[in-house]
């Protein structure tokens, strides 16, 4: 049952999991280390180390940076923090880029001396930043979370360490799916409308530039123009044209979930075309998405912040369950297309961020529709098929647990896959 506390605690994890972040989240967030390290050093560099995670060299080595003109990469990353970085601005960090700016980081990518390493003991998100000038070294790491600064260190003496600001945030093992449905039903508007609002128009705005506009494999295009445009595959489509968008150096920031833009995109987008197809009013959009993005953060929080699993399947099954309430589903009916998307969908690898994550997102948001109408029109997966199990809850362990723990070696052979080429 939903208490007053628990109320208050879901308000809060929807305003800390949905922040605006500028490009892809893993090399934006070592554009924010390298700004922080930069801002600590005090002093001109000459020279850096780079110690990241191989889950971070995975998601930041094929896409874009926004505002490089065109850069991709964990070294582009680096010096686009380096150059134009404000730390202060957290997953905004280079958000406001001077022209001037973009040829200094050109050069400085051709000039600097930088060493990439990737650390046998690293976590799975580990970024650490030393920058070197004449007289002094700054050092700072982030782990866990992209903005969880957890050292900071000047010529070797300790500035922070530990500082319990993950810690700090909202609990999230508290999620149920049904405290989630009694939640959608009673939230105040006011309660959320800010941070939805600011979903709703930076993730559509991005969808919209992603159709307009000739970015990566134009997955949105392709769905609109190869098929009859029904709500389903606009649906599909924005979506994916927001991740073409994303994944290939478009300048516009979005709303993230769980750390990722493209799951931020993938529980919102969908929801707010079927909304807007069906004429449902703004509040009714506001319960949907708090069912949609609220399921997208129960299923990540037994997963990871990174994994070989792929992040939209747990979006497109939280959007299937966000377009169930808009039809007037509640617990049954969200419960089931939830189990039916996960069963379809869950093994998809995450193999890095790049184009290819606007064809998934379109697959799992075909998955979570496909799951919802399974159940609408009498059919389910039971218990005891594959990773299904008895009731909601116990389904969503199994899938943490297949992607936390029995997709450890397949990370780690897709990272040394991706490093032969």
């Amino acid at each position: 049952m939903l208490t007053k506390e628990t109320y208050r605690l879901y308000v809060r994890i929807l305003k800390e999991e949905l922040v605006p972040a500028m490009g892809c989240t893993e090399p934006i967030s070592i554009a924010y280390a390298t700004a922080k390290a930069r801002a600590v050093l005090a002093d001109e560099p000459i020279s850096a180390k780079l110690e990241v995670s191989g889950n971070i060299v995975k998601n930041a080595k094929s896409v874009t940076v926004p505002h490089t003109d065109g850069m991709r990469g964990i070294q582009s990353a680096f010096v686009a923090g380096l150059v134009a970085g404000n730390a202060d601005a957290e997953l905004e960090v280079i958000s406001h880029v001077m022209k001037e700016q973009i040829e200094e980081m050109k050069r400085v990518k051709e000039t600097f001396p930088v060493e990439i390493v990737t650390p046998d003991d690293a976590r799975i998100f580990d970024i650490g930043i030393t920058l070197r000038s004449e007289n002094h070294e700054a050092y700072v790491r982030i782990s866990d979370a992209h903005t969880n600064v957890v050292c900071i260190r000047r010529d070797g003496n300790v500035l922070y360490e530990n500082m319990p600001k993950d810690q700090e945030r909202a609990d999230k093992s508290i999620l149920t799916v049904e405290d989630i449905i009694e939640f959608a039903d009673c939230v105040q508007p006011q309660d959320v409308e800010e941070t939805l609002d600011r979903q709703i128009a930076y993730n559509m705005a991005i969808a919209e530039e992603g159709l307009k506009n000739n970015y990566g494999a134009n997955i949105g295009k392709v769905l609109l123009r190869s098929y009859q445009p029904d709500i389903k595959i606009t649906a599909k489509a924005y979506a994916a044209a927001a991740s073409d968008a994303r994944m290939n150096g478009c300048e516009l920031p979005v709303v993230i979930n769980s750390g990722s833009g493209n799951q931020g995109i993938t529980a919102s987008v969908p929801v707010i075309v079927y909304a807007r197809g069906m004429h449902c009013s703004k509040e009714k959009l506001y319960r949907a998405l708090c069912v949609s993005n609220l399921i997208t953060i129960h299923l990540k929080q037994g997963i990871g912040a990174l994994s070989a699993y792929c992040g939209v399947v747990s979006a497109g099954a939280g959007a299937a369950c966000g377009v169930a309430y808009l039809l007037g589903g509640r617990r049954s009916e969200v419960s089931h297309a939830l189990v039916n998307a996960l069963a379809i969908d869950s093994g998809i690898i995450c193999d890095g961020a790049k184009a290819s994550c606007a064809a998934k997102i379109a697959t799992a948001v075909e998955s979570g529709l496909l799951g919802l109408n399974m159940y609408y029109n009498g059919n389910e997966f039971f218990a005891g098929e594959g990773i299904v199990k008895h009731g909601v809850e116990d389904t969503i362990k199994s899938v943490s647990r297949l992607a936390h723990k029995g997709m450890r070696e397949t990370d780690k052979e897709i990272i040394r896959i991706m490093l032969e080429t």
